[in-house]
């Protein structure tokens, strides 16, 4: 039986995030796990007068990729992902997977070659989503893997997963327009300032923010969504900041990360658990030694952590920032394969300060700077 709440996501999808045309170039792709998410937005997109083409992946046959190839093979390109985004004018792409610890006994240094293969596609979406010709956005399609990854049942995920998106509100996408006019005033309040200065439990850190532009995410290139970020100066971070959750990567997961930067470099990592993990991540290439990102976020409607930085990096009340590629409409210049996530809980005492100004702090903006 067809969920509701799933045609509702591929209305939003199409016409809220990616406001698809008539004559579009609308790529659609996820697992096969998630195809009854696709023949929604399929149809929604063709019912909206698009130039539909899929892409369907495979675990086994990624599996069998990473096992099987040579170091020269697991490198190469992926050609028809990276021609496709060079042509169309809209991605809409789902996460979602029958075994989320398919790569666990797989070695990080042959995830990172394969990581490699992906550096043409992703160079394409980076620039392409960054000038704006092609508008992007991905969500989360509930699966069994998913669900256990979360600590849930597959029927409490499904409503975790379309509860977070406000899929069961009488009209989503109203929803997410006041959601988007709301988080415009931080980002009005934020452009223009210098600096930030992040205060928590073993944290420390002032972001050099100067000239960088703050995006309002309400839905249109992650779904749900809920947060504001830039892409901070190159060689203008400098502290130590500690992660509350663990940082997770291709089904792995490092507890415990702490990090000490100078002059934007990651100068010293350590961590309770998977250190190893956390310095090939650091070490993949020269931009993963830097940050790409500072964020806010901002989706109080996500109160749990569930190991899919999707939903986990929007939780109010927390703050993430991520090693490696930078954003390019916020004016950000670093580039690297990887773009890693690590979350930061600011409700117990936590505090941000913009050019001296206490803004944030217990996990919330204070109204009042706005008056």
């Amino acid at each position: 039986m067809r969920d509701h709440r799933l045609n509702k996501l591929a209305k939003l999808l199409v016409h809220y995030s990616a406001k698809v045309k008539p004559g579009d170039f609308v790529l659609v792709s996820c697992e096969e796990v998630a195809l009854p998410w696709m023949h929604e937005v399929v149809r929604e997109a063709l019912i909206a007068g698009a130039h539909v083409e899929t892409i369907i992946t495979s675990q086994e046959v990624n599996s069998l990729r990473l096992r099987h190839s040579s170091e020269e093979q697991l490198v190469q390109e992926n050609f028809i992902l990276k021609y496709a985004l060079e042509k169309a004018d809209v991605w809409l792409s789902a996460w979602g997977t029958r075994n989320t610890r398919a790569n666990s006994k797989v070695s990080e240094e042959r995830l990172r070659l394969n990581s490699k293969g992906a550096e043409s596609w992703r160079k394409v979406y980076s620039d392409r989503v960054g000038d704006g010709s092609l508008r992007w956005c991905g969500t989360q399609f509930p699966t069994y893997a998913d669900a256990q990854e979360a600590s849930m049942s597959l029927l409490d995920y499904e409503e975790f997963v379309y509860g977070a998106g406000l899929l069961d509100a009488d009209d989503s996408i109203a929803e997410w327009e006041k959601i988007s006019s709301e988080q415009e005033r931080w980002v009005k309040y934020l452009d223009g300032k210098k600096e930030l200065h992040i205060l928590s439990e073993g944290t420390d850190i002032r972001v050099n923010v100067e000239g960088r532009k703050w995006i309002n995410c309400d839905g249109r290139e992650n779904f749900p969504d809920g947060e504001i970020f830039t892409s901070p100066v190159e060689d203008g971070v400098n502290g130590h900041i500690t992660f509350s959750f663990p940082g997770i990567s291709m089904g792995k997961e490092v507890e415990g990360i702490r990090l000490t930067v100078k002059d934007g470099v990651v100068v010293e990592a350590d961590a309770k658990k998977g250190v190893e993990l956390l310095k090939t991540m650091i070490g993949f290439d020269e931009g993963s030694k830097r940050f790409g990102e500072v964020a806010i976020g901002t989706n109080y409607g996500i109160g749990e952590f569930t190991k899919n930085m999707l939903f986990d990096e929007k939780i109010g009340g927390t703050i993430h920032m991520a090693i490696g590629d930078s954003m390019p409409e916020a004016g950000g210049k670093n580039k690297s394969n990887i773009h890693w996530d690590m979350l930061c809980d600011m409700r117990q005492g936590g505090r941000i300060y913009a050019d001296g100004e206490l803004f944030y702090e217990n996990g919330r903006f204070i109204e009042e700077v706005l008056v």
